[in-house]
């Protein structure tokens, strides 16, 4: 079959949207799972490969409370071998390692050889939680934005494969998937004294973010901006955008992410 773009490959595209999209836009469940398995069956074969080639990778999800960023990670390593991804999401720092190099405690978190690793949160919580609620001072947030493109030119300049993935929703849909934390008793524990503090500040962490990439998107390692308000859409449009960007054994060379959903920062002057 012949594509007009190269998006037309999507299944999104190529399919009815009766039987795909629910009414208020957001994908049917049916449709999500039967293509959910088809990437992660391509994550398996990814997994071989960087386990065959000793191949490093870091991947790191960021995001304001309630974005998606865990729902992501659990959909990416669930069926992969668990001893060759991790996920790292870290407590705030002891007291300890609040005197020791701000990327200190991370560095000890990155790849080995044939491993994969996804970040629940990252460093940039200098940039993003700790500047919002004044966690760390002004002098530390600005060595933080000096230093943070250095920190990730030698983390690529040392050969990891190295994504950065932003995950944005609205004001309002924070809102509500927050209330529904309050009453999910399954979701009750993802609900922190900070969440609703966070979305009294939904407009501060988005000046915190603008600035953020202001700073740190660079060539070696660019922001990929994630519209998250379709956690289901989100999730198949980042794993494709992964698998699109590495090359293994046994590739779908058909896979393609969705740019109305996921795509590159761009400054909007």
């Amino acid at each position: 079959m012949k594509y007009k773009t190269l998006e037309d490959k999507l299944p999104e595209k190529r399919f009815p949207k009766k039987d795909i999209f629910k009414k208020d836009g957001t994908l049917k469940k049916d449709f999500y799972e039967k293509e959910l398995v088809k990437l992660q069956i391509q994550l398996v074969k990814l997994q071989n490969h960087v386990k065959k080639t000793g191949e490093r990778i870091l991947i790191l999800f960021e995001g304001i409370d309630t974005a998606g960023k865990g729902g992501t990670i659990k959909r990416i390593t669930e069926h992969l071998n668990p001893r060759g991804a991790r996920v790292v999401a870290l407590n705030k720092p002891s007291d300890i390692e609040k005197t020791e190099w701000y990327f200190q405690r991370y560095v000890s978190h990155f790849p080995a050889g044939g491993e994969i690793v996804l970040f629940d949160r990252s460093w940039y919580n200098r940039a993003g939680v700790e500047r919002v609620f004044d966690f760390c001072t002004h002098e530390e947030y600005l060595r933080f934005m000096r230093q943070c493109p250095r920190f990730e030119e030698m983390i690529v300049d040392d050969g990891i494969k190295f994504f950065k993935y932003w995950l944005d929703i609205s004001k309002e849909e924070q809102l509500r998937r927050l209330q529904s934390r309050q009453t999910d008793p399954l979701k009750m524990w993802k609900l922190s004294p900070i969440d609703m503090e966070s979305h009294k500040h939904y407009n501060d962490y988005q000046k915190a973010k603008e600035d953020m990439f202001l700073a740190t998107h660079t060539a070696y390692a660019p922001w990929i901006t994630v519209n998250a308000n379709d956690k289901k859409r989100a999730r198949l449009n980042i794993i494709r955008d992964i698998l699109s960007q590495i090359e293994y054994e046994g590739k779908d060379e058909d896979i393609i992410a969705d740019s109305s959903i996921i795509s590159m920062y761009h400054h909007k002057n």
